[in-house]
């Protein structure tokens, strides 16, 4: 597969570089540009209490977030953005606040009097989302672009006038009808949404704006993201805006954390991305020392650092906009089948082995399934011509991976290593390229190995996986295991798409979340969207089986899909009806019974 037959969002595949961009103020402080990635998070407090959303500005100020934004969801929310401002100023904190607005253009108007930066959603900030099925002539359509510029106008003019950011944030899970009638859902309608209004934008000579392409399937926004970022090439050197990261609904725990870290860190790793937000359904403090280890190792200049001026490839084994597995003929390894399309395989060594190995029955799913020193894996530097002319030579498929201590990093290494042996031998992926050893911080084990492994497997490449930087063999087995789950490339639970809360949430949903875990995290292969409120629910909920989701103050609605089925459910009451529908669509399985110890 020949890269140059598909749009270019990474000069070079093989060697990292920083995307360089305008910068866009912030406030006081710039994004892009010769900036540092900016660390950003978002409060959870209600609008309206002045007192509860200053506290937790703060607090995320001293943990080292870098922007801060606060929901607005009407004009009424809008206007107390005044006095948390002027209370957070005189605390002598002077962090950047940002309005995040949806469905409501005169909140949107209202808060650009106040805060440093506007967030809009082209997916509903001037529609009403109906879902409706039709099709638009191009009069019609050109018709509704005219309607979107009268209500967005206004805001731009005004955002000028006070020197205001703007964020033009397009959410998966929130395109409009219009935009889902054309293009689908898809990565080319999300970026055609956000580049609607960014035109709108231009014609009004406002440049001071950064693009998102969220999702809660990291494979879909990593694929936004790129595309988003080829077309930004494509439309010249004037569309280089900053670009602020983020995977919507990551969940909470290490699920939230490892889904996190594939899309932005795979993201990251291209030299995409100028500011990042990490959504977990935790306290918002939780999130500053994910995000800030998440982007230390392109701020410290240790990623990159190691990689050899040699490599080059002329093919790609992967079309980086549309996912498709890396093909390979089966083969048996310890009696396993590998490769050819089975299910991706965890490999660990025989010393993790054996230090489990009495355990096996209560490891569950989280088992090794071959020893390294037993699979008969050929190691090789994929630069290394002779080697890789070795291995193709041969008349069998063989587990080929990259050997320990090359000189790259880990993405790069095998992207080089899939486009050079041939495909009917299959891969085992690493994590890192030099085994650990000793004690090592397990959430930077867990970033690193989701970025490298993740984005691997997000291109389709992989059919085996091996954690080296992790010592403790439980941890790296379910770390191994989590990083399939959450890449999409093995269902093995059930698995969960939750929003972090913010001000519109008409739930708790930290403690719904463990509660609808605890009840249904038995249930593998169903997943579960679980959503404060209908910004983006029925949207991100469009890969899920069955949604959970706040309809009106302590009152849920139940989706299956995209379809509301369930109305205003007493919350206490939600949990066991969220049962009777998985039951009424047969999907229902009774947990097993632990045995007694």
């Amino acid at each position: 597969m020949n890269s140059t037959e598909f749009l270019r969002y990474c000069p070079d595949l093989l060697h990292y570089a920083r995307r360089r961009c305008r910068e866009v103020m912030v406030g006081n402080v710039g994004i892009g540009g010769d900036n540092p990635v900016r660390v950003q998070s978002m409060i959870t407090s209600d609008t309206r209490d002045t007192e509860a959303c200053v506290k937790e500005v703060l607090s995320l100020a001293e943990v080292g977030c870098e922007i801060v934004r606060i929901t607005a969801q009407t004009k009424v929310y809008a206007a107390n953005l005044e006095n948390i401002v002027r209370e957070v100023r005189a605390a002598g904190c002077t962090v950047p606040l940002v309005a995040d607005i949806h469905f409501k253009p005169d909140a949107a108007m209202e808060a650009a009097k106040w805060v440093d930066k506007i967030r809009v959603n082209p997916g509903n900030y001037a529609d009403k989302k109906k879902f409706e099925i039709r099709e638009y002539t191009d009069e019609q359509y050109q018709e509704e672009l005219e309607r979107i510029r009268e209500e967005f106008t206004p805001l731009v003019e005004l955002c000028k006038e006070k020197k205001r950011a703007m964020r033009i944030g397009t959410n998966h899970g929130s395109l409009s009808d219009r935009i889902m009638n054309r293009y689908g859902d898809t990565p080319l309608g999300m970026v055609e949404s956000a580049f609607e209004f960014a035109r709108i934008a231009r014609d009004l000579d406002f440049h001071n704006f950064v693009f998102s392409m969220k999702a809660s399937n990291p494979k879909v926004m990593i694929e936004a993201y790129r595309l988003l970022v080829a077309r930004l090439e494509q439309e010249g050197a004037d569309w280089n805006y900053p670009i602020h990261l983020g995977v919507t609904e990551a969940g909470d725990g290490e699920d939230g954390r490892i889904k996190s870290a594939i899309g932005m860190g795979s993201l990251l790793a291209d030299g995409i991305g100028d500011t990042v937000r990490v959504s977990l359904t935790e306290d918002a403090i939780h999130e500053i020392p994910v995000a800030r280890a998440l982007v230390k190792p392109f701020l410290d200049g240790s990623f990159g650092s190691a990689v050899s001026a040699h490599a080059s490839a002329d093919q790609l084994s992967y079309n980086p906009f549309s996912y498709e597995r890396r093909a390979s003929e089966k083969i048996e390894v310890m009696g396993v089948p590998v490769g050819g399309g089975e299910t991706i395989r965890v490999v660990t060594t025989q010393e993790k082995w054996n230090a489990v190995a009495h355990k096996f029955s209560s490891l569950g799913d989280y088992k090794p399934e071959i020893i390294l020193e037993k699979s008969a894996v050929i190691a090789i530097d994929p630069r290394d011509e002779s080697a890789v002319s070795a291995v193709n030579a041969q008349l069998k498929p063989a587990l080929v991976t990259v050997a320990d201590g090359v000189t790259m990093e880990v993405i790069h290494a095998f992207r080089l290593l899939a486009s050079r042996i041939d495909a009917r031998h299959s891969i085992l992926l690493k994590d890192v390229l030099r085994p650990v050893e000793g004690e090592v911080d397990f959430q930077e084990a867990l970033l690193v190995a989701s970025r490298n492994i993740g984005s691997l497997l997000c291109d389709g490449i992989g059919d085996a996986v091996l954690v080296q930087g992790e010592n403790a063999p439980g941890q790296s087995f379910r770390l191994s295991y989590n990083i399939l789950q959450a890449s999409g490339a093995r269902i093995f639970k059930t698995d969960y798409v939750a929003c972090p809360s913010c001000g519109r949430t008409l739930f708790n949903l930290q403690s719904t979340t463990q509660k609808i875990r605890a009840a249904t995290g038995h249930l593998k292969g169903v997943r579960i969207a679980v959503m404060g409120c209908i910004v983006n629910g029925p949207g991100e909920m469009a890969d899920a089986d069955f949604g959970y989701v706040g309809g009106a103050p302590n009152k849920i609605n139940l989706y299956v899909g995209k379809t509301a089925v369930k109305f205003n459910i007493p919350e206490d009451e939600a949990v066991d009806r969220l049962i009777d529908l998985i039951r009424e669509h047969g999907k229902w399985i009774d947990a097993p019974v632990s045995e007694a110890s």
